[in-house]
């Protein structure tokens, strides 16, 4: 599976999610995507849609933000700072495209997919409050595009309907998110436990969107097969704004990319066989030798071998063998223990 011209699978395909920390101004946004870039991302993802495409103007309890870091807040309003313009998205599509960083948005309703289609989008991200909305998962499943459907929110139902629903309109190409829906979401809660399960369950690529703070659960998420990580990126967090407390500045991304790079470096490949270095050191595991002076056709016995490094002489588990066997030539001390002197 590609995304643009990322190949998916080979390393992690790594995210930073612009989301609303460009604070209403494009040339914060542009900066963003190049801070991006340089702190070695793979790929900066917008959000598509206006206040009015993603809820409706009551001010009643019901569309009151309640127990999390926006209490108190209407959702329209939250929704009207945050959103990114669409008359924006032509121009930060082209400086991305320029800097060979991959971009896409999630869209949260069907003229956003329309919209973002004019654009020829690489892939679709569906947000975890999303993953029940299935005529949107349908709909952008039919563009026959790669999509990343986070789970923050969803039941195990929630999952296999949206799944089945992908696949139903012949697009298999999925990445699956273990995501926390919490602003910020405590390590507690991460429960990355679920990476290898919805590998297993669904037969998926897997990663996580991540609310934490700091760097730890995608450096974890990618010791148990995340192979897309996101994470929301301001250039600044003294800019403020609406996710400005649980997005990574610059230097924290740049510190979490390195990380990842090192952890998935570090876990190899399941392959028994050992590669060259390992096989140099085998110089210093234990073999056989000849612990005294013996004449041609002297018996070997328990006390004419030792079992000790360096590892040039014959495998120890062969000590049994040679013994009451007889030497074909005159042994030293010190000499290597080989089938070439044994009779």
């Amino acid at each position: 599976m590609k995304i643009g011209n990322f190949e998916i699978g080979n390393k992690c395909f790594i995210i930073a999610e612009l989301s609303a920390n460009h604070n209403g101004c494009i040339d914060t946004a542009i900066k963003t995507i190049h801070a991006a870039k340089e702190a070695g991302a793979d790929a900066i993802k917008l959000q598509t849609y206006t206040p009015d495409t993603i809820t409706m103007n009551i001010k009643s309890n019901d569309f009151k933000i309640q127990g999390t870091v926006w209490d108190g807040k209407y959702l329209y309003d939250l929704y009207n700072e945050a959103y990114t313009p669409w008359e924006w998205h032509k121009e930060l599509f082209s400086v991305a495209k320029k800097i060979g960083l991959e971009i896409f948005s999630s869209p949260f309703d069907n003229t956003a997919v329309d919209f973002l289609e004019k654009l020829n989008v690489p892939a679709y991200k569906i947000a975890s409050f999303e993953i029940t909305d299935i005529p949107l998962i349908r709909y952008v499943a039919k563009k026959a595009k790669p999509i990343i459907l986070s789970t923050g929110i969803a039941t195990k139902e929630d999952i296999e309907l949206a799944l089945r629903e992908i696949k139903k309109a012949g697009n298999h190409d999925i990445i699956l998110l273990k995501c926390t829906s919490s602003y910020p979401a405590p390590l507690i809660d991460a429960n990355l436990s679920m990476i290898h399960r919805f590998k297993e369950d669904y037969q998926v690529v897997v990663g996580l969107s991540d609310h934490t703070l700091g760097i730890t659960a995608p450096v974890v998420a990618t010791a148990l097969g995340a192979k897309v990580i996101e994470k929301h990126f301001i250039l600044d967090k003294s800019l403020g704004g609406p996710d400005a407390g649980f997005s990574l500045d610059p230097n924290e991304f740049k510190q979490m990319v390195e990380a990842v790079r090192n952890a998935e470096c570090s876990l190899g490949s399941e392959d028994y066989t050992p590669n060259e270095k390992i096989l140099k050191s085998r110089v210093f595991s234990r073999s056989l030798y000849f612990n005294k002076n013996l004449k041609a056709g002297d018996i070997i016995n328990s006390d004419s071998f030792r079992s000790i490094r360096p590892g040039h002489g014959l495998h120890p588990k062969h000590s049994d063998s040679i013994i009451g066997k007889t030497v074909k030539v005159d042994i030293k001390k010190g000499d290597r223990v080989s089938w070439s002197v044994i009779n």
